[in-house]
This record gives C-alpha cells, structure tokens and sequence, in this order.
C-alpha cells in the first residue's frame, strides 16, 4: 500500500491569490491535482490545508481524500508534512508527497515513479526531468519519524540528502514534475 500526501495548505504569497481555487481547465489547480493522484496507483489520497481551508473544501468535498488541516501552516511545510502523516493508513509501506501546484504531473508520470519504486530496494525515489529532480517523491515508511522530525518550512530535501545512496532517481517524461506554479505569469 502506498499513500499520497498532497501539500495544499500554502497562502500563495508569491501569486497574490489563492492558487489552489485558480481556474485550470474545466475545475481548478487543486481538482486537477487531485483528481491526478486519484487517476493514479496510490492507495489514498490526503489532502492537506490551512490558509482558507473552508473555501477549498467547497470546491473538492466529492472528492475520496482524506482532509488533514493544518492549524500551523503559516510554520512551514514542514506542518503540512506532519499533518499529513498523521492520517496515513497503518499498513501504508511508504508516502507519496506531491505538491498542490503541480497540476501538469499526471497520473502515467506518478505511476512510472511507484512503479520504479516497488521494483528496487530504495528508500526514497524521486522523478527526474532531462537530470533534473522534481516532485513528487516517495519516502518509504522506515522514513517516517525522521519527516515528523521536520522543523520550520523545509520538506525532505536534507533526509534526501543525507541519505543519498539510498535514493532512487526515476528519469520520466514529464516536464511537469519541475514546474510549480508561484507567480500569476506562470500560469498555463
């Protein structure tokens, strides 16, 4: 079993509104994230928010998520990552951590990732786009205590590196795993 956790608790300084309800296509930003990980091979889907959580509940409530809220958001992803543990199934073998701004990854690219995942002895596996790392990534659950340890607004990117021979980098064709979406001009 594998679980997801979407990060989606963010304020969205840097775009000056809230990108999660931002139109994309026929729904938004968030839907469309969502409804990839659904798409995909991960046994649940947790969905994390804080910043004006009601408003995004509105739009995914039919949605078969999980909801964690983030009280401590404005902390750090790193309360997001933990709020989000929280709710992972027990017999889960590892978590899925995929953001909310990354509508373009879709579920073939989650699903070569876990795919690799399952077929290795890695603990962690992240997507690389022409040598480029991106998101999401997966932590296999031995990792568990050392994410609920994250302080401040900081996701796996130390545990990576200091676990470095133990990471599997999974080269896919998706440019969308390096993309994020942080200012109005980046939008589609």
């Amino acid at each position: 079993m594998l679980s997801s956790i979407l990060l989606a608790a963010g304020e969205s300084k840097r775009m000056g509104r809230l990108k999660q309800l931002m139109p994309w296509g026929q729904s938004t930003m968030v839907e469309k994230t969502i409804d990839n990980l659904l798409d995909s091979a991960v046994s649940e889907v947790i969905v994390v928010l804080g910043h004006e959580a009601e408003e995004v509940i509105k739009v995914i409530v039919d949605r078969p998520v999980k909801l964690a809220i983030n009280p401590d958001y404005k902390q750090g992803m790193s309360t997001s990552i933990i709020a989000g543990l929280n709710l992972v199934d027990s017999q889960a073998q590892a978590v899925l951590l995929a953001l909310g701004d990354q509508p373009l990854i879709d579920c073939q690219t989650m699903n070569r990732l876990i795919e690799e995942f399952h077929s290795n002895d890695k603990g962690i596996a992240i997507p690389t786009y022409r040598g480029r790392r991106g998101h999401p990534v997966i932590f296999a659950m031995k990792y568990k205590e050392r994410l609920l340890e994250l302080k401040g607004d900081v996701g796996g990117k130390q545990l990576i590196k200091n676990n470095a021979e133990d990471v599997l980098e999974v080269a896919v064709d998706c440019a969308g795993i390096c993309i994020d979406f942080d200012t109005i001009y980046s939008t589609p």
